[in-house]
């Protein structure tokens, strides 16, 4: 664990290491990006949400941005973790040759350091939660345990990208189109209720449709998560997880030879 811990520092200072700002473009970088979505989806397109007790859209552009800085606040975490995944490995090729290294941590760091930017981006939301809306949600307390589900899931698909990028190196070319597939075709801009009735139940097919809503629900509108739908993904999520380890534990034995 200290060693993890003290990989994770590494990586998160290295990252912002020489540039003027430091870390402080963990909180400017997501918050370029929401203004970016608020002028084209909240003032250009005019979106706006329907919380659970309202029967109209009737927020402001203000709230909003809030509610579509809850879900991108998901999503970069799921980004920044599953674009750098594929080539994870071989950027660490030293490690490899070492036969005392642990090498399966490293997706686990990599999904501690998205984590670290994830929590700040969290504590900025909860100030303009509180500004906006007035107050904080008791219910924000449950974040951790909505958010549990897909860091576990995330890291049984990094454990397969990183293993699979080793062999086959256009994956990186592959994943990057797919992530964005992801972003809209997930609840971050839209509401699963806009979809057609028949097609709402398969939005639950992509891995941030349930985190998303979760998330929204605990930190925003003060209301709990749909506990089954939350249940069924945190199963799903480790049979992933043990999945994906197993098959880097295989396939790792090759890893020395290829790089």
């Amino acid at each position: 664990m200290t060693l993890i811990v003290s990989l994770i520092r590494r990586e998160i200072a290295g990252r912002y290491r020489g540039s003027a700002l430091g870390l402080l473009w963990s909180l400017l970088n997501p918050l370029f990006m929401l203004a970016v979505y608020t002028f084209v989806f909240g003032v250009v397109m005019k979106s706006r949400w329907t919380t659970p007790d309202q029967q109209s859209a009737t927020h402001s552009t203000g709230e909003f941005s809030v509610i579509l800085f809850c879900g991108l606040i998901v999503f970069q975490f799921f980004a920044e973790v599953i674009s750098l995944a594929p080539g994870l490995i071989v950027g660490n090729a030293n490690y490899v040759k070492k036969i005392v290294f642990p090498i399966q941590i490293l997706p686990v760091v990599s999904v501690g350091a998205a984590l670290f930017h994830a929590a700040v981006s969290l504590l900025v939301l909860l100030v303009f939660v509180y500004v906006v809306f007035g107050a904080i949600p008791l219910t924000v307390v449950l974040a951790p345990v909505v958010f549990a589900p897909l860091i576990v899931m995330v890291l049984g698909m990094v454990w397969a990208l990183a293993s699979i990028g080793v062999y086959f190196r256009d994956m990186g070319q592959i994943v990057a189109p797919l992530v964005t597939a992801t972003l809209f075709l997930s609840p971050v801009f839209f509401q699963r209720t806009a979809l057609p009735v028949w097609l709402q139940p398969w939005l639950s097919l992509n891995p941030l449709a349930i985190p998303v809503e979760g998330f929204r629900d605990v930190v925003i509108f003060g209301a709990g998560p749909d506990w089954m739908a939350l249940a069924y993904y945190s199963l799903v999520a480790t049979v992933v997880a043990f999945l994906g380890y197993q098959f880097f534990q295989k396939t790792r034995r090759g890893f020395a030879d290829v790089l």
